[in-house]
């Protein structure tokens, strides 16, 4: 294009004052020309010049012009599954935003966009539950998204074994929730809350043992509420009440009568000749003391297989030597097999066992009092 054809675009005026490309009306002074003349062409100019400089900078300026539009079209974003360990806790009623400001907060995610973007692509945005979980710092959002939304919220595993008591429990359960054990012991007087059958003088014996996924916020009424429940599923499975009557007995009595075949035996095997000696002695006449070594542990808050002479002066009424029939309650928790062979005990005339071989477990039964006491030389000499 030459000079011409450029004067002519921009409204240059010609050496007499007229204006090449705009009416004659408009021409004014010399001075006036010229200051419009610089004007125009700089009102031109500028939008022009500041498209050159951004071309300059995307197509020419290369490197750094790419990092500025790269940041601003792609978030920041961690490569792969990220390392180490963060609780993320997902409060009731937060978004999809609310959460990604923790995770980047946390280190888990690079951005908060990176998050949203991945959770807005997998249609997710509206599944995120309450709750806590294990994610790890530098993950990418995508995996972080995976993790949120697969439902594996951040619980507390607790095994509860066979036979514990009450107290056992209760310093189990503080331990691995992280809960002071006098919210336990509150929470377990108030049998309503907690489920507790009508039968139940407490918590003892219905504390169901298993293995339990508590919720980290759970509070000790919802954890013993769940134990109990689980209690009243074997109850049902079992049809307790139903079968207590048929032996003549409440549901009280067969859980105390579980709770001591269950201290006593060695194995699955003992359970039901073990409630047979308990139901054989209670049957008698005259009637015969139950006689039962883990009663009177269980009184002195103790833990062994044989009381001592000491041990037998107890005046507590979980005493067996020194009191007759049940004990007036439960003395641990026992499981769905104890609780079975209460309510199914062996028929073959037992009164007597005794723990021969406590080492490997080995129990012996026998109707006769003299077989009992060689039985009872035969753990002498083994104990």
């Amino acid at each position: 294009m030459n000079d011409l054809d450029m004067d002519f675009l921009l409204g240059a005026e010609d050496d007499e004052g007229r204006t090449r490309g705009r009416s004659r009306d408009s021409a004014k002074s010399p001075r006036g020309r010229r200051r419009r003349r610089r004007r125009n062409r700089g009102g031109f100019l500028a939008p022009l010049l500041a498209m050159i400089v951004l071309v300059g900078i995307i197509g020419g300026g290369g490197y750094y012009g790419y990092l500025w539009l790269s940041d601003a079209l792609v978030p920041d974003d961690f490569k792969g599954p990220g390392t180490g360990q963060v609780v993320i806790e997902v409060k009731d009623g937060q978004s999809a935003s609310d959460v990604a400001k923790t995770l980047q907060a946390q280190g888990v995610v690079a951005s908060e966009r990176a998050f949203t973007n991945a959770i807005a692509s997998a249609g997710k945005s509206s599944a995120l539950q309450p709750g806590q979980y294990t994610l790890k710092k530098g993950m990418s959002a995508a995996t972080a998204v995976d993790l949120l939304v697969s439902g594996k919220k951040l619980q507390n595993t607790v095994l509860i074994k066979e036979g514990e008591r009450l107290s056992s429990v209760i310093a189990i359960l503080a331990k691995q929730t992280k809960k002071p054990a006098e919210e336990f012991f509150e929470a377990a007087k108030d049998k309503e809350a907690i489920g507790l059958p009508r039968y139940a003088r407490g918590l003892e014996g219905y504390a169901f043992p298993a293995t339990y996924q508590f919720e980290p916020n759970a509070s000790a009424t919802q954890i013993l509420t769940q134990m109990v429940d689980r209690y009243t599923q074997a109850a049902g499975k079992t049809n307790l009440e139903e079968a207590a009557k048929q032996l003549g007995h409440t549901p009280a009595e067969i859980m105390t009568i579980a709770s001591i075949v269950q201290a006593e035996a060695g194995t699955r095997e003992d359970m039901p000749k073990i409630a047979e000696v308990i139901y054989n002695r209670l049957a008698l006449k005259p009637a015969m003391k139950l006689q039962m070594d883990s009663t009177v542990m269980y009184a002195l808050k103790k833990y062994a297989i044989e009381a001592s002479n000491a041990d037998l002066k107890s005046t507590s009424k979980y005493n067996t030597y020194m009191y007759q029939g049940l004990p007036p309650g439960p003395i641990g928790n026992p499981g769905e097999h104890a609780i079975e062979a209460a309510l199914n005990p062996s028929e073959s005339g037992y009164l007597y066992f005794v723990t021969t071989d406590p080492k490997n477990k080995v129990t012996k039964f026998t109707a006769r009092e003299d077989e009992f006491w060689k039985l009872k030389a035969e753990y002498e000499r083994n104990k």
